[in-house]
């Protein structure tokens, strides 16, 4: 059904003011308020929630991004920035009664400065083209997320994204230097700085993560590293899921960092199989992408290292890449990993939680009784190496039922993940799908600290207002719940 608020005479008035307001900041064309335009902003990766802003404004320079927040500033209009759209916990959602800014015309490459590896990009270049742009260098940029050919830097930024390199190389935070953007008041801002160290408080790893919820992002300065000379990866099969979890256990207790160390069940293995021929072995209950990098010598040492652990460790089949073509392959399944569920499932649930890497196996059997529980397929795939669940809840969002079963199933992981002393997200954050779930991890004192931070930058609540931080009342009626054995919905988000 149509998300979208009913056309009031309240809304339309304020929609009025809007469009008015900023009518003259833009061009014609980089401003969209009819239904059939703004349609396509309704939603993000998480598609169950939905519902259209007052208008879209697509700014192409610093100056009309900074009118465009002056001019809502003024009015109280709530802004959500917005990259390429492709976050997974409905953090660019728009407000029904605010503005989405759009970045996506911030798709300019500023410098590549191959001597101090860094490059500087607008928030709107896509992850993949920074490295694009590097490699005649020889250098590239390390977080990869499995939609780096379409997400975009801004968003990176916003959600601490990480891929499937991220245990070796880090998160988004750990490869960013610098982030520019401007206050709510469209003031500018700048965190970080190219030098070892900024003066004042440090609050770039504010900022990381912070989900738009602070400032809007227009340019940032990231780290290059230089392309290994050589990669390889294992390809590991197991009997069993605990014994693909134990043998994650054992190669970090060997003191092995991979340069990526991923996981997926059957279920996994089958739909990603069936779309890009992976090679997969279709009999392992689960099996282990594990990858090497660096000089020829140190692969080779760490390969053999690797490849004892996994034996001892209970692997049934070890294949190792023989050239770069095979490891691309080996590889090209995790990175498909969501497309090849969308294949087999009208709509799926991506959870993001994290748990200590011991406790792998027994997360993976707790999903597999929910399944029965709540009557859904789960498939299973992760970071394996720094304990990032990604459980894929397959179900159809046009049947209610299933929705509110999807919505029960993913708050039972998140929630069993944090009794199993994890977190409710790792790299997709919070925005509006885990809003319950935050009253779960953080107390009150918590929950009003993180709100003490975003007054401190927005303290009207303009700047993606509704997310990640519940109320005081939300969080009061789920407790109700929890009690009864219940669980609260989300009755003030349209749903698809």
């Amino acid at each position: 059904m149509n998300a979208a608020l009913p056309p009031t005479p309240e809304r339309a008035a304020r929609q009025a003011e809007v469009v008015r307001a900023l009518a003259p900041l833009l061009p014609p064309e980089a401003l969209l308020w009819t239904p059939e335009d703004t349609t396509p902003y309704e939603c993000d990766g998480l598609t169950a929630y939905r519902t259209r802003p007052l208008a879209v404004a697509l700014p192409e320079t610093e100056a009309q991004v900074q009118a465009v927040l002056r001019a809502c500033h003024a009015l109280k209009v709530p802004v959500v920035a917005r990259g390429a759209g492709t976050g997974l916990s409905g953090g660019a959602m728009p407000h029904p009664l605010g503005v989405t800014l759009s970045l996506a015309r911030f798709n300019r490459i500023v410098a590549i400065d191959p001597l101090a590896q860094t490059a500087t990009v607008q928030a709107g270049v896509r992850n993949l083209a920074i490295s694009e742009a590097a490699a005649p260098h020889g250098l590239y940029y390390a977080p990869d997320p499995s939609s780096q050919i379409a997400c975009t830097i801004g968003g990176n930024v916003a959600e601490n994204s990480g891929g499937v390199h991220c245990l070796k190389y880090g998160l988004t935070l750990h490869n960013v230097l610098q982030v520019r953007g401007y206050t709510v008041e469209g003031e500018p801002v700048t965190f970080g700085s190219l030098a070892p160290d900024a003066p004042g408080l440090d609050l770039l790893p504010a900022v990381v993560g912070s989900e738009g919820m602070l400032a809007v992002v227009v340019e940032v300065v990231v780290r290059l590293i230089a392309r290994p000379q050589l990669a390889r990866c294992i390809m590991a099969s197991f009997a069993s899921v605990r014994a693909a979890g134990d043998a994650v256990a054992a190669i970090i207790a060997a003191g092995i960092i991979p340069a990526g160390l991923e996981m997926m069940d059957k279920p996994m293995t089958a739909a990603v199989e069936a779309f890009v021929h992976a090679g997969y072995d279709l009999q392992a209950e689960a099996i282990l992408l594990c990858e090497s990098d660096g000089t020829p010598e140190e692969v080779a040492e760490e390969i053999e290292r690797m490849s004892a652990v996994l034996r001892q460790a209970g692997a049934t089949r070890i294949a190792v890449s023989r050239d770069e073509a095979e490891r691309l392959r080996f590889w090209s399944g995790r990175k498909n990993a969501f497309p090849a569920s969308g294949r087999i499932s009208p709509d799926y649930m991506c959870m993001d939680s994290t748990i200590p890497r011991k406790r792998l196996a027994d997360i993976l059997e707790a999903i597999a009784a929910m399944e029965g529980k709540y009557g859904l397929r789960c498939a299973n795939v992760f970071h394996a190496g720094d304990g990032n669940l990604h459980p894929l809840i397959l179900f159809d969002a046009n049947d209610p039922d299933q929705l509110a079963r999807a919505e029960a199933f993913g708050a039972d992981i998140l929630e069993t993940s944090v009794a199993m002393g994890g977190t409710i997200t790792g790299e997709h954050g919070v925005g509006v799908e885990k809003l319950n779930s935050m009253c779960v991890q953080f107390s009150a004192e918590e929950r009003a600290q993180m709100l003490a931070l975003k007054h401190a930058f927005d303290p009207h609540e303009l700047l993606n207002p509704g997310k990640v931080i519940p109320t005081l009342h939300r969080c009061a009626e789920y407790g109700k719940m929890l009690v009864r054995g219940g669980r609260l919905p989300h009755p003030d988000l349209p749903r698809f």
